[in-house]
């Protein structure tokens, strides 16, 4: 499979983070805890360069605790202050506003040093398309302030929201990059639907996660499918979740596409249990 997905408008968001990066003090990256190297865009970094640097592991309830430690273990190691956050149910949002304070720090007591109290700090919100930077913004901010979607694409211009009288975020669109090198990378980023589904067969992608199960949690298909039990071959599993979950065609064969989707859904919303595809 080939993993590769750049719509007009990301020409467009890129161009506009380049034109707004030298109006902020700090930038915000908000990565998802389950894959936070693919969800990592290398643009990002380079347009960051020389900013305070806050990242927010999303999504956290999703992945692995044990897992979500290491990385924010990793990214601490690197200059980077970190958290990790439920933006949907709230959890961990509190720790935001302590956590700019801190990758804002210098440029805070550089401000008292010269006598300017409460100047807002400017940050601009960034990452891939569908990692919930909008709802983060609406979890901060108490109201619906940016909007949502749960499909990439949803914010498609930038939107300056004063948040609190000491804060002011900049949401931008999800961005990837222009051509993706490394193939894994692309996969865990279609996996967790930062892509758009239409480009992919939903049987080849399920076949995929299928695999990488296999290698990091071996036991979690059988858990939630008994059918799977015993059975190895990616082809086999996907037949027989097809057959537990009466996804059938004509003449009772396996709707291997529908059960796919299936396979796909519950990974994403945890249903599988709380599972990362990435370790540092």
């Amino acid at each position: 499979m080939n993993f590769q997905w750049y719509p007009g408008h990301m020409t467009k968001a890129r161009r506009m983070m380049e034109e707004n990066i030298k109006l902020i003090d700090l930038l915000i990256e908000m990565l998802d805890a389950r894959i936070p190297m693919a969800s990592r865009n290398p643009d990002i970094d380079t347009l960051g360069k020389n900013k305070s640097r806050l990242v927010i592991l999303n999504k956290a309830d999703l992945a692995d605790p044990e897992v979500n430690q290491q990385w924010i273990r990793y990214f601490q190691e690197q200059g980077a202050v970190t958290v990790e956050v439920n933006s949907k149910s709230g959890d961990g949002i509190s720790k935001i506003k302590a956590a700019v304070e801190e990758a804002c720090k210098a440029k805070l007591e550089r401000d008292r040093a010269r006598g300017i109290i409460n100047r807002p700090v400017r940050a601009m919100v960034a990452g891939i398309p569908n990692v919930g930077k909008s709802t983060m913004i609406n979890a901060i901010a108490g109201r619906p302030s940016a909007k949502t979607g749960n499909k990439p694409g949803v914010t498609k211009g930038k939107q300056w929201i004063r948040l609190q009288k000491n804060l002011e975020l900049l949401d931008t669109p999800g961005i990837l990059w222009p051509k993706m090198e490394d193939q894994q990378l692309g996969l865990h980023i279609a996996l967790i639907g930062s892509m758009n589904d239409e480009l992919f067969a939903s049987d080849d992608l399920a076949f995929e996660l299928i695999k990488e199960l296999q290698q990091k949690y071996p036991l979690v298909l059988e858990q939630r499918f008994d059918a799977v039990k015993d059975l190895q071959d990616p082809i086999e599993i996907l037949q027989a979740i097809a057959v537990s979950r009466g996804c059938l065609k004509k003449g009772a064969e396996p709707d291997l596409v529908k059960a796919g989707s299936i396979l796909i859904e519950e990974f994403r919303s945890g249903k599988l249990g709380r599972l990362s595809l990435e370790r540092p």
